[in-house]
């Protein structure tokens, strides 16, 4: 009985290996995964100088009710651990971009505001991210691929497990 037990232990430790449509459905996203971000940083940072997560940053606090939002929020948003994100935004602040202060409301919680320079640059360095993601993603497909696409990542799509916490 012990034997069949160690070959049940076995079994279920064995990989479960990649057959070949698996095989390509993986390689295919983890080398779009490794290639894209720099495709799209490339043109970006060389016009702004912002790297993709610093516009993603700024964009999103663009997005938000009087340019404030929550470090949290922003976390969430962005896909990023709060010390990441607070890593960027400290440099951001730094540049003049954005200011960071405590929640009125809850001073638990730290606010990002975008000032007017950050907007100004963001504002510039729209159309310049906007045509990369046209040409390098989106106009490459076609209207079912893209919803196709948009599916998927919703299936994929994790979010850090610490975007609840509150950056410093």
């Amino acid at each position: 009985m012990s034997s069949e037990r160690e070959a049940d232990r076995d079994a279920s430790t064995e990989p479960r290996w990649l057959d070949a449509a698996e095989k390509e459905a993986w390689t295919g996203l983890i080398s779009m995964a490794l290639l894209m971000p720099g495709r799209l940083e490339a043109p970006l940072h060389q016009e702004s100088g912002l790297t993709l997560f610093e516009y993603m940053t700024l964009s999103q606090i663009s997005e938000a009710p009087g340019r404030v939002i929550r470090m949290s929020e922003l976390a969430y948003l962005t896909n990023g651990s709060l010390s990441r994100l607070s890593n960027v935004v400290k440099r951001l602040e730094q540049r003049g971009l954005v200011t960071r202060s405590p929640d009125p409301a809850d001073g638990r919680y730290t606010l990002a505001t975008l000032t007017s320079s950050g907007y100004e640059l963001l504002v510039a360095a729209a159309p310049v991210h906007l045509r990369a993601v046209r040409e390098l993603v989106l106009d490459p497909l076609s209207k079912a691929d893209r919803r196709a696409l948009a599916r998927i990542a919703a299936k994929l799509r994790t979010r850090p497990s610490d975007y609840h916490q509150d950056a410093r």
